[in-house]
């Protein structure tokens, strides 16, 4: 699930080239720049994504997976049906391994830690996510402190599971929410874009067989 701009974040995409990362016969994986639609949302003026950018290139581009508006960094998308179909089972048994940088509000104390809290959306405010410990589902992320940097600490998030907004939520409940979320931290207006960043991802390729270790450099 991607985010919807809501009435008080106007949707506004950066314009530019996308990044390319890599690309095969199978697979085409570029760098996202935040504040772009993974995907169409509804209506005319969302119609601007991510997805129909690639398509202007690559009319066989097919969906994999999908990053937040305002989340940046490294997207797998297929070029054959094939791949689309196997990239999906990756994801689906957790066979991708993903890296994410994000720069939280305060000095997090703790050198790395787990997070295991149950997310499901919250229905009244939706597309926002809570903690639900009877309906939500399983959601585990794992972090590590990198530096504490005025104030303020970055950290490296390895998420276990795909649930939306799963970072976004675990570090609002770990005490420390990532700067500039127009969702979950009360400071959004004093940072240029959401910090958080999807820098790397390691899987075995869907159709080769190779092992790829993919990396967007973080732009923060």
């Amino acid at each position: 699930m991607t985010d919807a701009p809501g009435p008080s974040t106007p949707y506004d995409p950066p314009e530019g080239p996308i990044p390319v990362i890599h690309e095969d016969a199978h697979l085409l994986v570029v760098d996202k720049p935040a504040g772009l639609l993974s995907v169409p949302g509804r209506g005319e003026h969302l119609s601007d994504c991510l997805l129909t950018r690639l398509a202007e290139t690559h009319p066989e581009v097919l969906l994999c997976h999908r990053l937040d508006r305002d989340t940046s960094g490294i997207m797998v998308f297929a070029l054959t049906k094939l791949a689309q179909r196997k990239m999906g089972r990756l994801f689906e048994t957790k066979r991708v391994k993903k890296r994410y940088i994000a720069r939280v509000a305060g000095a997090v104390a703790e050198a790395k830690g787990t997070i295991d809290l149950p997310l499901i959306v919250d229905w009244p405010n939706r597309p926002l996510q809570h903690v639900n410990h009877e309906t939500g589902k399983p959601s585990v992320t794992d972090w590590e402190r990198v530096a504490v940097e005025d104030g303020t600490t970055r950290m490296k998030l390895m998420p276990r599971t795909g649930r939306s907004h799963q970072l976004r939520v675990h570090m609002r409940e770990l005490g420390h929410p990532i700067l500039g979320d127009p969702f979950y931290s009360d400071d959004s207006e004093a940072w240029p874009r959401m910090m958080l960043h999807a820098e790397g991802l390691k899987f075995e390729h869907p159709v080769e067989g190779s092992m790829l270790r993919l990396e967007a450099p973080c732009p923060f």
